[in-house]
């Protein structure tokens, strides 16, 4: 994504934490297009070393092998940063259903940690992954940022307690925050693989493999895929908004929704394009997946008004690049 229309400094140095991760490499990949220096924080236990390759060489880039759980890690990844975007964290509500006390030890301790590294390191400011699992059961639609539900699982709990954290440092000690509440981001470099894979990478490389891929429930349910190249401007606009935009939460998303069906079905046509067999294979339905609500639609009005956000990808023209990138890139 060309970021330059956004007035980014290119002297700026820039802590990505979680950096290795999907979301993370595409925001290192871009900011240093730009010029910046970036330096990445990663234990690399999600994270993969393969999606920084193309800018491991590149000398405005630092790459720090270490834990967020661990506060000297985070003081020593912090010193001589204006900026840390902090993306690292367990993802996946089935994952902290599975093991609840992992996800708190890194999405509530570890951002902790950062936190106070963030403060003592006198770093500008400290914009983080928020989450829109943070509406819980909320059933209003859209969502509206200071409108939110009971939480329905661990990881949405340790979401939470990161914005009520950062809230309460802004206020002690006047550090400037902005959190990020992501909806459903997808694109190049989410991982198709393993137990907590998003929907739509597994359903990328089932049908890639002629397989049937399987959605949970009737395929009613319904979200506000967000790609990745919105999630990049709304960081760098995060990163250039005046002091008054800070200390806030923001919904990040396209501002529209698509069922389960209505996306499965998307996907098959745009993998057609590539392989015409795609068009008859099967699609399956297993039972819902504990922890997940009905249907999530962000209203992006705040980001826009407060930060500039101005989202260029709706789900079609996202999914156009992701499958593009995933046909050229997985392994089959």
């Amino acid at each position: 994504m060309n970021i330059k229309h956004l007035k980014l400094n290119s002297k700026y140095h820039i802590l990505v934490t979680g950096g290795a991760g999907f979301i993370g490499s595409n925001l290192c990949k871009a900011l240093l297009k730009n010029g910046n220096t970036v330096r990445v924080l990663d234990n690399l236990a999600t994270g993969k070393i393969k999606n920084l390759e193309p800018i491991l060489s590149n000398p405005n880039f630092n790459f720090i092998e270490g834990d967020i759980r661990d506060l000297d890690t985070c003081k020593k990844a912090t010193e001589g940063i204006d900026y840390v975007l902090h993306q690292a964290a367990l993802g996946s509500v089935p994952r902290s259903i599975n093991d609840p006390i992992t996800s708190n030890e890194v999405n509530v301790s570890g951002f902790l940690n950062m936190l106070v590294a963030t403060r003592e390191a006198g770093v500008k400011r400290f914009i983080y992954a928020a989450s829109s699992s943070t509406y819980g059961d909320s059933k209003s639609l859209p969502k509206v940022e200071d409108k939110i539900g009971k939480p329905l699982s661990p990881y949405a709990i340790t979401k939470y307690v990161n914005e009520l954290y950062a809230d309460v440092f802004g206020k002690t000690y006047g550090m400037e925050t902005i959190g990020l509440r992501y909806f459903n981001v997808f694109g190049r470099h989410q991982d198709p693989n393993g137990a907590y894979a998003a929907v739509i990478p597994k359903f990328v490389l089932s049908f890639i493999n002629h397989e049937s891929p399987t959605i949970n429930g009737d395929g009613s349910y319904s979200r506000d895929f967000t790609y990745i190249d919105n999630v990049i401007e709304a960081n760098v606009r995060a990163i250039v908004a005046p002091s008054a935009s800070a200390n806030h939460v923001y919904n990040v998303a396209f501002g529209d929704r698509t069922t389960l069906i209505e996306l499965i079905q998307i996907v098959k046509e745009y993998l057609t394009a590539y392989d015409s067999k795609i068009g008859s294979i099967e699609i399956l339905h297993g039972p819902e997946r504990a922890g997940d609500i009905p249907h999530s639609l962000a209203s992006i009005e705040k980001a826009k008004d407060l930060l500039g956000y101005n989202p260029q990808f709706d789900i079609k023209a996202g999914l156009k690049e992701a499958i593009k990138w995933y046909w050229e890139n997985l392994e089959r």
